[in-house]
């Protein structure tokens, strides 16, 4: 049996120390906590990686303090229109939806195209149509109701703004506040097989269907066991526009780059190039992780076979 690994995040961004609470900083790391407990143990049982990262997802998206699932921002129109996505890193598989309501767990759904549809990526009306045909959760819209998430809307709603996400609550201070609520997982099992997960409920008073990097196969979520498996949170256009996820797996494969030294060219050279800011987590077949991102903080923990763990919010 191999060397296993699991690493989580929960958003990068403007995360400062003195903007946090006691209070919240404790609640941040216990949501934490149990995403990685959750996780962890189908690891030790000798569980999947697809499953792994699945259970840890289900857990952040159940957690209001996340931006997806339950505490996904609101867009334009005042509703939550969430994207997620995971790729199993043995045989190439992917799942991904993008600007689906009303699911409980956007990360189910995304496991249900990846394993049910015959296809990889499935968006709006019809993705929710695929959905109740595969019996994934459904939640009323009061299930996503958050008082703060509403007020950082009401801040912005009537202005061309959006916001990454959460906190002030004047508009000029929301504008500067820049984080970018997104939850991902990657693993690596006791079989060697690696892969990434993301789930995002996208930008406070996000216009015309945006979708960002979280749901797109190698910008935002990417897994390869030749290579690694990645989940990025950040400035999604800037993801995208960089294919940041495959770009790490490129550098490994074609340059052979370690995981590390991948992650940190793609996140402090390469997306610094276009303004990008946020960050990734990452794991490879050996069980090596990395949690690289050239923002404030980003909410991350990692826990391995060799008896490593840590979480941690700022730099």
């Amino acid at each position: 049996m191999q060397h296993f690994s699991l690493v989580i995040h929960g958003g990068a961004g403007t995360i400062l120390k003195e903007d946090m609470s006691p209070e919240l900083e404790q609640a941040y790391q216990n949501g934490l906590q149990e995403a990685l407990d959750a996780g962890y143990a189908i690891l030790q049982n000798g569980g999947t990686a697809v499953d792994a990262i699945q259970a840890s997802i289900f857990t952040l998206e159940n957690n209001i303090l996340f931006n997806a699932g339950k505490g996904s921002v609101f867009t334009k129109k005042g509703l939550q229109e969430m994207d997620a996505a995971i790729m199993d890193g043995a045989t190439l598989e992917a799942g991904a939806v993008a600007a689906v309501r009303n699911v409980k767990n956007p990360i189910q759904l995304a496991t249900e195209v990846m394993r049910n549809s015959n296809h990889v990526f499935l968006s709006g009306k019809g993705a929710n149509d695929f959905a109740i045909k595969q019996g994934v959760v459904l939640a009323p819209d009061e299930y996503f109701y958050s008082q703060f998430r509403y007020d950082q809307w009401k801040a912005i709603r009537d202005s061309d703004s959006y916001s990454l996400d959460h906190t002030n609550h004047h508009l000029e201070e929301l504008l500067k506040d820049k984080k970018f609520g997104t939850v991902g997982a990657v693993a690596c099992d006791s079989f060697g097989n690696i892969a990434g997960a993301t789930s995002t409920g996208g930008m406070t008073n996000k216009k015309y269907g945006r979708i960002g990097d979280s749901p797109i196969i190698g910008s935002g979520t990417y897994a390869n066991n030749k290579t690694c498996a990645i989940s990025c949170t950040g400035h999604g256009e800037m993801f995208i526009r960089s294919v940041a996820a495959y770009d790490v797996s490129c550098l490994m494969e074609y340059k052979g780059l370690s995981l590390q030294a991948a992650m940190e060219v793609v996140v402090h050279e390469k997306l610094m190039a276009l303004n990008g800011e946020g960050g990734m987590i990452g794991v490879d077949a050996k069980g090596n992780t990395a949690m690289v991102f050239n923002s404030a903080g980003m909410y991350r923990a990692f826990q391995n076979s060799k008896g490593e763990s840590a979480i941690a919010i700022y730099k």
